[in-house]
C-alpha cells in the first residue's frame, strides 16, 4: 500500500489558471490544509453550507428574489469569503450576489479574485462596477451599470421576484435598482435576525475565539505593575489574539486608575500606578471572523482592594451573576428587562447602556435594554436556543475615582444556559 505524502509548501498540484489550494479546499490525502490556528475539529465545509442555508431559508419565506450584500460581516456570513476586511468595512467596491436559488456571483476588487474563488459558496467573480467610485467621486457615473447587472441577475435567477434585499448601499444605487423594476428592501435587520441563532460550527467558532481571548487577558493581568502604560497593556493584549489565530479587536477599552470612571474612554499613553484598578472589555474578532465579548477588572499590586473597590467589584458580580440566572430559553426580552438585577440609584447615571446583548461575528440583536431605557432602546422578541448573548455590567458613580467593568458570555441551550466566558473573577475582590 502506497502513502499519500502531502507537502503544503509544493505547487506540483496547484492549477493556478482555475482554483489555488487553500486552506478550505481538501488536500489530496483526504484531509484539510490547515494552518495551526484553524482548528481541525471544526468543519469549515458545514460551517459555510449551514449559514447559506440559514439565510436562502429566510429569503424565500420572505419572497426575495436575491440580496446584494455590501457589509463585510454579512459577506462571510453568506459564503466564508474574507478579503482585506478593515479596508471593506468602509469602502463599498465588493459586493455579492445571491439569490434564493441559482449561482452567487461575486464582484471583486481587481486582482484579487483568487482569495475567494477556492470556496464552493460562490459560483463566480466579476469586476465589481463600484470599483473606488466613491473615493474618485464617480457614484453617479457607476450606478447605473452597477444596476443594470444586478437587475438582469435578478431577473434570470430570482425566480420570477424582483424583491431585492440590500444590507448597505448609498441611495443612488437604490434609486438605479428601483428604475430597473427592482423593488428595493433594507434587509441589515432582518439578516441580523436570521444571524442570531447559532448553528453547532458556530459554537464551535465562538468557543474556539473565546479560548484566544482569554489567553490574550492572561497576558495582559501578567503583564500589571507599576509603571506600565495602557497602550503597552493593549499592545499585548492585541499581540497575543493575533498570536492566538485572532484578527482584530474592535474597540481600545482598556483604562486605568481615575480613566476606569466613566466607561467607554479608550487605552492612551497613561502609566498605571500602584493599587490601581484597570478594566477592558476584549471585544476580539477571533476564529474564522467570530466575536468574543468578556470583561474584566484588575488592581495593580502592592497591597490589598480598598473597601470602595471591593464594593464597586462585588455590585458588579452580583449583577452580572444574577441575570445570568434569570435567563431562561422561551423568555421574552421585557421580562428580562423587568427581572434584572436592580441598580443602586447612585450608579444608575452611568449604568451600561444594555443588560444583555447578541453575540455572533460581532456585537449583535438581540439588545436587551435596562427597564427603565425600554421604551427608548428596547424591542419585543424571545431568547431562543442558540443564541449567545454577552451579560454586562459598568458599576461607578458620577464623580467617582473608578469604576468596575465586568462581562461574561452565555449560550442559550434548550435548558437553560451555558458559560461560554470562563476566565476567573479576583478573590482579592470577592472574598
Amino acid at each position: 500500500m502506497s502513502i499519500v505524502v502531502f507537502d503544503p509548501d509544493s505547487t506540483e498540484d496547484v492549477d493556478f489558471k482555475d482554483r489555488m489550494r487553500h486552506p478550505a479546499a481538501a488536500d489530496p490525502a483526504g484531509g484539510m490544509w490547515l494552518s495551526d490556528t484553524e482548528p481541525s475539529f471544526i468543519d469549515a465545509d458545514a460551517l459555510r453550507k449551514g449559514r447559506l442555508a440559514k439565510l436562502r431559508g429566510w429569503m424565500r419565506d420572505a419572497g426575495y428574489g436575491g440580496v446584494v450584500l455590501f457589509d463585510p460581516y454579512n459577506q462571510r456570513y453568506a459564503t466564508g469569503s474574507r478579503n482585506m476586511f478593515g479596508y471593506f468595512l468602509r469602502n463599498s467596491t465588493r459586493y455579492f450576489f445571491i439569490p434564493t436559488e441559482g449561482p452567487i456571483v461575486l464582484f471583486e476588487s481587481p486582482q484579487s479574485y483568487h482569495v475567494s474563488m477556492v470556496l464552493d459558496t460562490i459560483d463566480e467573480a466579476r469586476p465589481s462596477k463600484l470599483v473606488w467610485s466613491s473615493v474618485s467621486g464617480r457614484d453617479d457615473e457607476t450606478a447605473g451599470p452597477f444596476a443594470g447587472e444586478i437587475a438582469e441577475l435578478l431577473k434570470k435567477h430570482g425566480g420570477g421576484s424582483m424583491k431585492l434585499g440590500l444590507d448597505r448601499c448609498s441611495h443612488l444605487q437604490a434609486l438605479a435598482l428601483e428604475k430597473r423594476g427592482c423593488e428595493v428592501k433594507d434587509c441589515q435587520g432582518e439578516i441580523l435576525a436570521v444571524r442570531a441563532v447559532k448553528t453547532p460550527e458556530e459554537v464551535k467558532c465562538l468557543q474556539v475565539s473565546m479560548a484566544g481571548a482569554e489567553a490574550a487577558v492572561y497576558a495582559v493581568r501578567e503583564a500589571i505593575k507599576p509603571g506600565v502604560s495602557e497602550n503597552d497593556l493593549f499592545a499585548i493584549m492585541y499581540g497575543e489574539v493575533i498570536r492566538q489565530g485572532g484578527e482584530f479587536i474592535e474597540t481600545r477599552l482598556l483604562t486605568s486608575g481615575q480613566r476606569t470612571n466613566p466607561w467607554f474612554n479608550e487605552a492612551s499613553g497613561r502609566k498605571i500606578r500602584p493599587g490601581e484598578l484597570l478594566a477592558l472589555d476584549t471585544d476580539t474578532i477571533g476564529c474564522y471572523g467570530y466575536y468574543s465579548d468578556f470583561s474584566r477588572t484588575f488592581r495593580c499590586g502592592p497591597g490589598k482592594p480598598t473597601d470602595y473597590q471591593k464594593s464597586l467589584y462585588r455590585m458588579a458580580h452580583d449583577q452580572v451573576q444574577h441575570n445570568i440566572s434569570i435567563v431562561k430559553p422561551g423568555m421574552a426580552f421585557r421580562e428580562i428587562a423587568e427581572k434584572a438585577w436592580k441598580i443602586p440609584d447612585r450608579f444608575v447615571d452611568q449604568r451600561y447602556t444594555s443588560v444583555m446583548h447578541g453575540v455572533g461575528m460581532h456585537g449583535e440583536t438581540p439588545f436587551i435594554a435596562h427597564a427603565m431605557d425600554y421604551e427608548t432602546y428596547g424591542r419585543d422578541g424571545h431568547i431562543v436556543p442558540g443564541m449567545v448573548v454577552s451579560v454586562e455590567s459598568y458599576i461607578g458613580e458620577k464623580g467617582g475615582r473608578e469604576g468596575v467593568k465586568l462581562e461574561d458570555e452565555i449560550l442559550i441551550t434548550e435548558t437553560g444556559t451555558e458559560l461560554l466566558s470562563r476566565f476567573p473573577y479576583e478573590d482579592e475582590f470577592l472574598a
